[in-house]
């Protein structure tokens, strides 16, 4: 028996040290390949001063009309994320992808990740820009800080287009977040391995090799930071005090939807609650993935002309 025991406890301690071994070399892995991938990030767009700090806006196109786009949450680096729609969208507009602090180039920020500072914090990056007529083009979480934005600059906002853009009253937004759990993942450099692991997430996609690596470098500087972790605390609390609030009647209103979405009980209904009361709304359903720009760049773009035509 007392063999046993001790066999048992030396083979208990040998899985202990390697796994600390293992946790170990995860860790020094990270720090190194972080500090490689901060000298190999390129920059794009220009800084634009916002609240003291720097937040980072691409600009592309010289159209008379302007189209501002909005992240979704935890996307890396917007404006190159962006790049299918941007492309689609240039030609006929002058479009701004504005990077919201703690994503892609801009810097963090201390404060509270509510509506009210995220709306007012991009504000005043158009305003530096002296932009102060647009349509207001967001994906996914954008769809909550835009209702807060357009009901706060109404004069400004010519059009709300939403990319299968969240809804105040969706399920699920109540459920507490890991953030903790996220933080150790990211420190310990665990996080980066899972991603190693899952694959390329831009395979098949219209990036060129250039851009999908700087894109996972940037989301690999950006993984659970202060700043968006911050914004995840903040779920439940921003998207109930969003349903106070609707789309004003007479803004224009075009949402695009993940027509095959099953992670949300009544999708589609929601979205037909946004536009019902709008005097020009219009939801067209999309077969593709949540990220809808990633791959129906033209059609979005086609559409949202042909529905502007329409408006004017």
């Amino acid at each position: 028996m007392k063999k046993w025991l001790r066999v048992t406890l030396k083979s208990i301690a040998a899985i202990m040290i390697a796994i600390v071994l293992f946790l170990a070399v995860v860790f020094v892995v990270n720090i190194i390949s972080s500090k490689s991938e901060q000298g190999k990030i390129e920059s794009y767009g220009q800084l634009v001063p916002v609240d003291g700090k720097k937040m980072n806006v691409l600009i592309q196109g010289t159209g008379e009309e302007t189209v501002v786009l909005l992240p979704g949450y935890g996307t890396g680096a917007p404006a190159l994320d962006f790049k299918p729609l941007i492309d689609e969208l240039s030609p006929f507009y002058t479009v701004v992808a504005v990077e919201p602090f703690g994503y892609g180039l801009s810097d963090g920020t201390d404060k509270e990740r509510t509506n009210d500072n995220i709306a007012s914090e991009i504000h005043e990056a158009l305003q530096q820009l002296g932009i102060n007529r647009y349509t207001l083009m967001g994906h996914s979480i954008a769809g909550i800080y835009g209702l807060d934005y357009v009901n706060k600059y109404t004069d400004e906002v010519t059009a709300f287009v939403g990319i299968d853009s969240s809804v105040p009253t969706q399920g699920g937004m109540d459920a507490e977040m890991p953030i903790g759990l996220f933080k150790f993942l990211d420190k310990s450099g665990l996080m980066r391995m899972l991603k190693k692991l899952s694959g390329d997430p831009y395979a098949g996609l219209p990036y060129d090799d250039q851009i999908k690596q700087q894109m996972k470098m940037i989301s690999n500087k950006n993984s659970s930071n202060d700043t968006t972790m911050n914004e995840m605390k903040h779920f439940n609390d921003n998207f109930t005090a969003a349903q106070a609030l609707a789309f004003p009647k007479e803004l224009p209103l075009l949402l695009f939807i993940q027509a095959n979405n099953t992670d949300v009980e009544g999708w589609q209904t929601l979205h037909e609650g946004q536009v019902k009361d709008s005097v020009h709304g219009k939801l067209i359903p999309l077969e593709g993935e949540h990220y809808l720009h990633h791959t129906l760049s033209k059609e979005i773009v086609q559409d949202y002309k042909a529905f502007m035509e329409q408006v004017k």
